[in-house]
């Protein structure tokens, strides 16, 4: 009885917590000549983000949180050297759509902000790719690409109503869990053809199958996104 006693008031006081967050981002968001705009700072930004990243959950409101992606898109969009946007004969091309980068910028936001029941369902790749693009993508045609590939899509997800996961130390990592560093002296798991199996090759395992069934879902919705364009409306 204790525990669950314990479990409810958790869930409560978590509730109150993301409740009181949507609460302050929505006195953060002003709107400007028809366009939103907020006082949250970029590191309140980039601590939501970064959540999203881990858990592949989300606990904002998705109008409030698909703004700050959008800030956060424009924000990527300049962070890029200005020779790959605009060089001597005036804006560059993507060498694979033809579009100027600056089109490109226009119409993934335009993608972004056209999700309105929820996003999509690869919020967490987004989310990773916008934290840290030019380590990941040092080229802006290759970022334009992965980000117009993780936007068409249709599926979407719901807003998590778990527990929000602890806040991270001051060193940006949440706490460790205790490593119990005794062995034991007689390991009863067998040892298959002399060779000791190696801990965690069957979790890479089932990460690289989830992973290779996320890519060809992301892929199919794209294709399908790219199609419902190309017919006249």
């Amino acid at each position: 009885m204790e525990t669950e006693a314990a479990s409810v008031e958790n869930t409560e006081a978590s509730t109150f917590v993301i409740d009181a967050a949507n609460e302050n981002l929505e006195n953060s968001i002003s709107i400007n000549n028809g366009e939103p705009e907020h006082n949250i700072s970029d590191a309140e930004i980039r601590s939501i983000m970064e959540t999203i990243a881990a858990t592949g959950k989300f606990w904002h409101d998705w109008d409030i949180l698909k703004g700050l992606l959008s800030h956060r898109l424009k924000q990527v969009w300049g962070e890029y050297a200005e020779s790959q946007v605009v060089g001597d004969a005036g804006p560059q091309k993507c060498p694979l759509s033809g579009e100027t980068y600056t089109d490109i910028k226009k119409r993934l936001d335009e993608a972004l902000l056209c999700f309105m029941e929820g996003p999509p369902f690869t919020l967490q790749r987004l989310c990773e790719i916008l934290l840290t693009p030019k380590s990941i993508y040092p080229n802006l045609s290759k970022l334009a690409l992965a980000l117009e590939k993780n936007l068409l899509v249709t599926s979407t997800i719901s807003k998590c109503t778990d527990p929000y996961p602890p806040p991270p130390t001051l060193h940006g990592q949440s706490e460790p869990a205790e490593v119990n560093e005794e062995m034991p002296n007689n390991p009863s798991s067998p040892i298959e053809n002399g060779v000791e199996p190696v801990e965690g090759d069957v979790d890479e395992e089932m990460v690289d199958a989830e992973t290779n069934e996320e890519d060809t879902k992301t892929n199919e919705e794209a294709n399908m996104g790219r199609e419902r364009r190309r017919k006249p409306r």
